[in-house]
């Protein structure tokens, strides 16, 4: 299992798909739009959030999150995300912006491709009509597979030379092979275990077209994608048979979201610019994130949640901006579908919230805290009034506990004892972690400055 401390998000299409639009609404950054090919020169990277239940309702505890934030049970875990120039046919041979595009997508654990469902710009981003978008998924694919099979099949011959030579395995010649693509052990082991290689496989005897077969089967377990369908308020008479037609060809293959960016960054400006408020199902554990909101003119709620301040009122060209998303947009699909699909990408790649503290009966970093008596749906337990479950990471589903210590850090990993989670219920140091195992304290042989 790969041990990682920090997991990266990659938005990724041709220019003009609304992606630097859709990074801005996941993120409140302000990367440049245009509606014009390469506006994106340089990555931008950012900061978005994964929505998952907080483990302080369930304790009844009040939590203070020392990254991101938790608001009525719901915990907004930073996740990096990185909005890539734009991809246009032949990037790998040079066209557009070429190979540094595709070499800055190495540093994506998983892909979210947005495509302008509407069909109103060509593969290229420029503006035409009736473009068929189930293409496109179709090309970014191939580029990624010619990128790297151009690379690997220029050192074929000397990979043939290395396993004739003897004593080197089929693992390591591949894992050298794609190493610089950001492929780990877990990678190759699933890799070989998918093509049913073993070390007595010849590899002087492939083709081409084995080869390639390498690659693809590499880039589906490397590169996971959400298709994230956007532009979805633009309402033609192509864009609904566009949504079907590409959940009938992908949605065995790929996690696939319906949105619009341009909406949720309207939304969010109104909000802060207290003309709206968003009203948040309780209920909903799923985090759908249905977007519900409350204007000036509905009674008994003219206030904005955060800091109480009446909402403005409304002109007429702001009402009518709002009513055509609702039309358009949340009234059709419900949500703008940006926070489903980041939560989409960390589900896809298996990731969990887990909440190391040095006090388990309190939940806190201080190992003198003393905090309150609390109930939850798990009991009476012992749960901080005002600093819980403060600290917050994201690991692979199935890490250890030993491997947790191990990414917190040297000094943790070198002095580990063994663990403890709540109750003081001592835990195996092979115990996989998990969403109902994730509150842990590490026990060390000395005093450690930082969880």
């Amino acid at each position: 299992m790969s041990l990682k401390k920090e997991y990266v998000i990659g938005c990724v299409g041709k220019p003009s798909s609304g992606k630097s639009t859709f990074f801005n609404s996941a993120t409140d950054s302000t990367a440049k739009i245009g509606n014009y090919p390469f506006t994106t020169i340089e990555p931008n990277v950012g900061i978005t959030y994964y929505t998952t239940k907080c483990p302080c309702k369930t304790y009844n505890v009040k939590c203070k999150p020392n990254y991101g934030m938790c608001k009525d049970g719901r915990r907004y875990i930073p996740i990096k995300i990185l909005d890539i120039a734009g991809l246009i046919p032949g990037a790998y041979q040079g066209n557009g912006l070429g190979n540094k595009f595709l070499d800055d997508l190495r540093h994506a654990d998983v892909l979210l491709h947005i495509i302008d469902i509407s069909g109103t710009t060509n593969e290229k981003g420029e503006e035409t009509l009736q473009y068929d978008p189930i293409k496109d998924h179709d090309w970014l694919c191939t580029e990624l597979e010619m990128w790297i099979f151009n690379n690997i099949y220029t050192s074929w011959s000397a990979i043939i030379r290395k396993q004739k030579m003897g004593n080197i395995s089929i693992f390591k010649i591949l894992q050298s092979q794609f190493s610089g693509y950001g492929s780990n052990e877990a990678i190759i082991t699933k890799l070989l275990d998918l093509m049913k290689l073993r070390d007595t496989t010849d590899l002087s005897l492939w083709c081409k077209e084995d080869i390639i077969f390498l690659v693809k089967i590499f880039i589906q377990v490397r590169f996971p994608f959400v298709l994230v369908l956007n532009k979805a308020d633009k309402v033609n008479k192509n864009t609904s048979n566009n949504i079907i037609r590409i959940h009938e060809k992908y949605g065995d293959s790929c996690k696939i979201v319906v949105a619009s960016s341009l909406a949720e960054c309207f939304l969010k400006k109104m909000v802060k610019q207290s003309y709206i408020r968003y009203i948040e199902d309780d209920n909903d554990d799923s985090f759908s994130n249905k977007v519900t909101f409350v204007t000036s003119n509905d009674s008994g709620k003219l206030y904005n949640k955060d800091d109480e301040k009446p909402l403005k009122e409304l002109d007429d060209k702001l009402k009518n901006r709002l009513e055509n998303i609702k039309d358009m947009v949340l009234f059709r699909y419900g949500v703008t579908g940006i926070k489903e699909a980041i939560n989409a990408a960390v589900e896809l790649l298996d990731i969990i919230p887990v909440y190391p503290v040095r006090n388990i009966r309190y939940f806190t970093t201080n190992s003198n805290m003393k905090g309150v008596q609390a109930s939850g749906s798990y009991g009476n337990i012992v749960g901080s009034s005002n600093i819980a479950l403060q600290d917050c990471l994201l690991v692979k589903n199935g890490t250890t506990v030993r491997q947790l210590a191990k990414i917190l850090g040297h000094d943790i990993d070198k002095n580990y004892l063994y663990a403890e989670t709540i109750g003081c219920v001592k835990v195996a140091d092979d115990q996989p972690l998990s969403n109902n195992l994730n509150i842990v304290k590490i026990i060390t042989t000395k005093q450690i400055n930082s969880v």
